[in-house]
């Protein structure tokens, strides 16, 4: 198999067409009027089902709405809505049109969507009832002209129930090349305000040649379920550049994360395929996994962040399947993970993907050698690396030596296996030493007492930092100074004891992004300010 690899690799050409829209695909998927796109659920118990036929017409019906509004190719259309299909409906019906999609979370506020709607020019709001509030509070502060309500009715708000089903289902789409712009994604921001990423329609193109392949190895017939949120760009990754454009059947829950019902819909809907998120996989590993009969299941994916080993055994000891990793950003497709086949080395994110030719390099952009670690880059001549930023800078611009520079920093081994060291502004300098959080993070979460782990930079006055750790623990164990202590000496054991945390603090939860990551930056700038204060008032003490 790892021949197999390096065949795909050398033989792998792009070959992305002139016209190219996933409308279009789900269109031809929509000869077979019996094939079902999405089962949903939500946590009331509603449930029902939508087939490629189905979705064809409403967002035909859809497009027609947003035409007699007067929204034409390039406008930009704000879409905020949980897990449910009149996602999918509005999203495909704004692509028939050469709309622009700027997908939201809808936990989104008040300011947040005033940001983007103003960043952006959007010209029409799509939301749930339960973002309208949110909406209303900035309506004078934003040049929206459209506001459409769907699963209820409201002043001011155009009712998606009713008149969606009064527009003819018969289209006139709109021809679109592969290079026009398809979505504009807001980053998690980790740092700063967001960044509106802009794809055009060959990042589906791109998605469906290789994370579908490669990564997934997903078959039309099966059922597939990405738990991501329609928010961020792994709903792009995944439900649509996966599922919809292979045509396979999807699963979409509109509900909180619970553990136990999640591992129940797996068995009930006899899923697949899965792709989650590191938490979700370390939560369920708290549970009694053999109690769940997912005898259908083929294949675990995690994206987001590493996952440590112990979470992959379990899920191996309790079905027999391992879990591969998966690496890209949303400025990017997938660009590392682990395929079916080949060794999965836990704690890796795989090998490059062909056609990533992805690289290792140092600041200035130049190649550091393997097993060193450097920043991973792309060449911009990749075709499924976003356009720029709206309202910023183009990918050329952005360019060094040729090459998109992701933040992220990684280490090659001698058999080309990728493995995540952090981002490059999480880095912590400590007496001299370079610091990575994710190898300190991966020490602490092998302990059986924790479920999850952040390790910042703490600012010292001896050390200029320290290391700081912040611990979710698991069920049973409570906080104490023993347990800091037995977790400090446990680090030092698993890694060089330089690396341990000198400072542990207990939380019920960590901060994260939509996207699943961890705001070490939240953390970071907290450590920053309470030092602050506390030698503050040190000072004040020796005054007094």
């Amino acid at each position: 198999m790892e021949d197999k690899y390096e065949e795909w690799v050398r033989n792998f050409k792009w070959d992305v067409p002139e016209y190219y829209s996933i409308a279009d695909v789900v269109d031809k998927h929509a000869e077979d009027r019996s094939k079902v796109a999405v089962y949903w659920e939500d946590a009331e118990g509603n449930k029902g089902k939508m087939t490629y036929w189905e979705l064809r017409d409403e967002s035909n019906r859809f497009g027609n709405l947003l035409r007699s509004l007067g929204m034409k190719k390039g406008d930009r259309i704000m879409v905020i809505m949980p897990r449910i299909p009149e996602v999918f409906v509005s999203q495909i019906g704004s692509f028939k049109i050469g709309a622009i999609v700027v997908p939201c979370p809808d936990m989104l506020r008040a300011r947040d969507i005033e940001y983007r709607a103003n960043n952006c020019q959007a010209k029409t709001i799509i939301a749930s009832v339960a973002s309208t509030e949110e909406v209303d509070k900035v309506r004078d502060k934003i040049p929206v002209e459209n506001y459409i309500i769907v699963g209820g009715e409201k002043d001011g708000w155009i009712s998606y129930e009713k008149e969606v089903p009064r527009q003819s289902r018969h289209l006139e789409k709109e021809k679109l090349k592969s290079t026009d712009i398809m979505t504009i994604n807001y980053t998690s921001g980790t740092t700063g305000e967001p960044k509106g990423v802009m794809h055009d329609h060959k990042w589906i193109y791109c998605l469906s040649k290789t994370n579908a392949v490669y990564w997934w190895n997903a078959k039309p017939n099966e059922l597939l379920w990405a738990t991501t949120s329609p928010g961020w760009a792994k709903w792009f990754w995944s439900p649509i550049g996966v599922a919809l454009a292979i045509g396979a059947s999807q699963l979409i829950y509109n509900g909180r994360f619970k553990p136990a019902k999640f591992l129940e819909l797996m068995e009930k809907y006899r899923v697949n395929r899965l792709c989650a998120t590191p938490t979700e996989y370390r939560m369920w590993a708290q549970e009694d996994l053999e109690s769940y009969d997912l005898s259908d299941m083929k294949k675990f994916l995690s994206a987001g962040e590493a996952l440590n080993r112990e979470v992959i055994d379990r899920f191996y000891k309790a079905y027999g399947l391992l879990i591969y990793d998966g690496y890209g950003q949303t400025e990017t497709t997938g660009l590392v993970c682990n395929y079916d086949g080949i060794k999965v080395k836990p704690g890796s994110m795989g090998k490059p993907m062909p056609g990533a030719n992805i690289k290792l390099v140092d600041e200035n952009g130049k190649e550091v050698p393997v097993g060193q670690v450097g920043q991973i880059a792309v060449p911009i001549d990749h075709p499924g690396l976003m356009v720029g930023y709206w309202n910023g800078k183009c990918l050329e611009e952005l360019a060094v030596n040729g090459l998109y520079l992701t933040g992220d920093l990684a280490r090659m081994d001698e058999d080309g296996y990728i493995w995540f060291e952090g981002r490059a502004d999480d880095v912590i300098k400590s007496s001299g030493y370079r610091i990575g959080p994710f190898e300190v993070e991966d020490a602490l979460v092998k302990h059986p007492a924790v479920v999850e782990a952040a390790v910042v930079a703490s600012p010292d006055k001896i050390r200029g930092n320290i290391v700081k750790a912040f611990v979710v623990l698991a069920k049973g164990y409570e906080p104490s100074e023993k347990l800091i202590k037995e977790l400090q000496e446990f680090v030092k054991q698993q890694t060089a004891p330089y690396k341990y945390p000198r400072e542990i603090e207990f939380v019920d939860s960590l901060p994260k992004t939509i996207s699943g990551k961890i705001r070490r930056v939240e953390l970071r700038e907290r450590e920053r300010k309470r030092k602050l204060e506390m030698w503050a008032k040190e000072e004040q003490e020796k005054k007094e």
